[in-house]
């Protein structure tokens, strides 16, 4: 959308691509055209899809995969392989179609079976099902906002590990994206943060058709983009047409890649749905075309009527395209070999971060703080992270992350390292701003990338801005490191607008995330340890703000089951009138009521439980040791009882927002005092005395939940 001042575009330079005798406009629109067919197929054999973007897109396919970039099919995961992300995931049968031309191993047969159950090629890319695919992308502004930690990450390991001798990494990241990726808020985030850092590696092409589902962009979109770009530091180029040749796009790429101080949007007009009696349209967006409509479109692109048909030669080009990169990758190889041979330490560094390995000192738990009950000060959790944080920094070095604008308060610095900026890229501490959104999608990119272990930190209550990535990183399987401090209404004097009360619960009810809530220095140790040996499961480290009484039985390794006996451990289970089970700031409290209850004749056993998730990933056995589920159980948690109930008879939790107030005094009006606990725990035990009897909570079908017959 919108005009914008673009640089003079300098000649294209004469090409060296491997397919100089299919050279010439004629044969480029005839693999176009192949491309919008096949692409076009896909959603007419499914019943469904977007085939508008994809024919209209094409162009710019054609031109990346046959010729600009770099990458290698028998090699994909080529760590200076240049890197595609189709931001607008709902044309993701270009995507595929680009896959099976360059030979990643889509067949045919796989293109037929497009968004139906258990095939390689789902209705969105989904990076852990289609080799080729680096992030999964549909949530609109995603893909570009991964693209951004894309080029980050290119930089880093560029400034690291590249020599005079040998360029290591010196690669592109380029995005293909639409008018929605670019109205969705995480895209403006991170296109600033990325303008800011002057990432010269990254490239856009904007698909700027002026259609959105709605219809026409004038409905909702007039900005200009090219002037809101170029406001953030990047090059704004315009190629009016690729339509009838590529030579404007090829100029503009060209132009792109020589600028190195910038990043580039290209804004490239083009028609949605070409070649559609409906070309041009909100129409051709989101249903395949019709039958008659197909027919008159393949016979105006010049191509076979018969669906999934690639023209012998158009195959052939890709063919000789696909040979010629992996050549590059082959000569790339003999470079790392040399490399290898001059700089041992620094090539055995990289083999192990992109083979996920982590170091022996990290596995043992030896570089990870160890409390000390007698000696050491108690402090509030958000400090032993901090401490964690120091401590495997220096052992770690792929640990790359940030704060979103809150360093000082989310204490997540990195000490033994500077920032990552434009003028020194080898730092490892990012300074996000104020972009929760963009900074998470950031570094699901960083993770994708390979080779860094990326963190980022905020307030929890915050973590709402980020959701929708966060969302994507479990649904990627990324392993990022979530640091969210102040969790609870025990942050105090902020009152309501910044005091969490829902979200922990909504980030435990999302698949594959592993939410902790440590109370003490020990089960810190453990959150972090377990976070990182976990590559492909994000995880939320939740933190108090102020200072929490130290565990005397807290340890590493009970915590690392996820739940554990504080207190009461030497009491039969049999014969125990009462569980108390809390997490975080509440412990302590718990702990507290725990002993009054006992001193007034009660059994009480006080459990720990930093994590859910782990929890019930321990064995039926164990599960039963800890919450055997037919004695009456409390638990207490500064947050929503939601979730609660599977685990115990009775909550003590939030269930409405919190107020303006010192914490101490929002948690005694909110009940997380000794007292009330110890009010409430004889209470419930009275309660089933009457009753006769205790529902017996392992019994019940969702303590533990099954789905049969999908396997993940």
């Amino acid at each position: 959308m919108g005009g914008s001042t673009s640089p003079t575009l300098s000649p294209p330079h004469k090409r060296t691509k491997p397919c100089e005798p299919y050279d010439g406009p004629a044969f480029e629109l005839k693999c176009v055209n192949n491309i919008r067919s096949l692409a076009a197929d896909m959603p007419s054999a499914a019943k469904s899809g977007h085939p508008g973007a994809p024919m209209g897109c094409a162009p710019m396919a054609h031109l990346l995969w046959s010729e600009v970039m770099n990458y290698s099919p028998s090699n994909p995961e080529w760590w200076n392989r240049d890197r595609f992300v189709l931001s607008n995931g709902h044309a993701c049968s270009l995507q595929y179609s680009m896959l099976h031309l360059a030979g990643y191993g889509l067949t045919i047969d796989d293109l037929k079976n497009f968004r139906q159950l258990g095939s390689l090629t789902p209705g969105h890319p989904e990076n852990f099902v289609t080799k080729g695919v680096e992030v999964s992308t549909g949530p609109l502004g995603q893909g570009i906002s991964n693209a951004v930690g894309f080029a980050v990450a290119e930089r880093h390991f560029a400034a690291t590990f590249n020599t005079e001798a040998h360029k290591i990494f010196d690669h592109h990241t380029y995005v293909i994206c639409g008018d929605g990726c670019l109205q969705e808020g995480v895209s403006s985030e991170a296109s600033s943060l990325a303008g800011h850092l002057g990432l010269g590696h990254l490239i856009v092409l904007y698909d700027d058709n002026n259609i959105t589902i709605d219809g026409s962009t004038d409905l909702s979109f007039t900005e200009d983009v090219g002037k809101r770009y170029e406001a953030y530091g990047w090059q704004v180029l315009t190629v009016e047409t690729v339509e009838s040749d590529l030579k404007d796009l090829r100029a503009a790429v060209e132009a792109a890649k020589a600028n190195t101080e910038q990043p580039t949007i290209i804004k490239i007009k083009t028609t949605i749905g070409k070649g559609s009696i409906l070309e041009g349209s909100a129409a051709t967006h989101g249903a395949p075309l019709k039958p008659d409509d197909m027919a008159q479109a393949k016979k105006g692109w010049g191509v076979s009527e018969t669906p999934f048909t690639v023209a012998d030669d158009v195959q052939k080009l890709y063919d000789d395209v696909s040979k010629a990169n992996d050549a590059k990758f082959a000569a790339w190889e003999e470079m790392f070999a040399a490399y290898k041979a001059a700089n041992a330490e620094k090539a055995g560094e990289l083999e192990r971060r992109f083979g996920r390995k982590l170091p022996d000192c990290i596995l043992s738990g030896e570089s990870l703080p160890k409390f000390d009950f007698a000696k050491d000060k108690p402090l509030a959790t958000r400090q032993y992270s901090r401490d964690c944080i120091g401590a495997i920094a220096p052992v770690l070095p792929e640990l790359m992350g940030g704060s979103a604008d809150l360093t000082p308060s989310n204490l997540t610095a990195i000490a033994c390292s500077g920032d990552f900026q434009k003028a020194t890229p080898d730092g490892r501490y990012l300074r996000f701003g104020v972009r929760e959104h963009g900074m998470a999608a950031i570094c699901n990119g960083l993770f994708a990338y390979g080779g860094i272990r990326p963190f980022c930190a905020t307030f929890l209550n915050f973590a709402g801005y980020a959701l929708g990535s966060i969302r994507v990183s479990a649904l990627s399987k990324f392993g990022v490191l979530y640091v969210m401090t102040h969790d609870s209404i025990g942050l105090g004097e902020d009152g309501p607008t910044h005091q969490p009360v829902e979200m922990i619960e909504s980030l435990r009810s999302m698949p594959n995330i592993n939410v902790y809530r440590p109370a003490d220095s020990n089960e810190m140790s453990m959150a972090y340890k377990s976070a990182l040996e976990t590559h492909e499961t994000p995880s939320v480290i939740c933190c108090s703000r102020s200072g929490l009484p130290a565990l005397e039985n807290s340890s590493v390794e009970g915590a690392s089951k996820g739940a554990y006996t504080i207190l009461g451990s030497d009491i039969e289970l049999a014969s125990a009138d009462l569980i108390i089970v809390g997490t975080g700031s509440e412990v302590g409290a718990c702990l507290e009521a725990a002993k009054k209850l006992g001193e007034s004749g009660l059994k009480v056993r006080m459990v720990s439980m930093p994590c859910q998730e782990l929890f019930l990933q321990q064995s039926t056995e164990y599960q039963k040791s800890v919450l055997p589920g037919n004695i009456p159980t409390l638990s207490v948690e500064a947050s929503a009882e939601h979730g609660w109930h599977r685990f115990s008879h009775g909550q003590i939790g939030v269930t409405r927002f919190g107020m303006s107030a010192p914490g101490k005094e929002l948690f005694k009006k909110y009940g997380f005092t000794t007292e009330n606990i110890t009010q409430k725990g004889q209470a419930l035990v009275d309660f089933y005395k009457n009753v006769g009897s205790v529902p017996d909570l392992m019994s019940r079908p969702f303590f533990n939940s099954f789905e049969g017959g999908i396997d993940h």
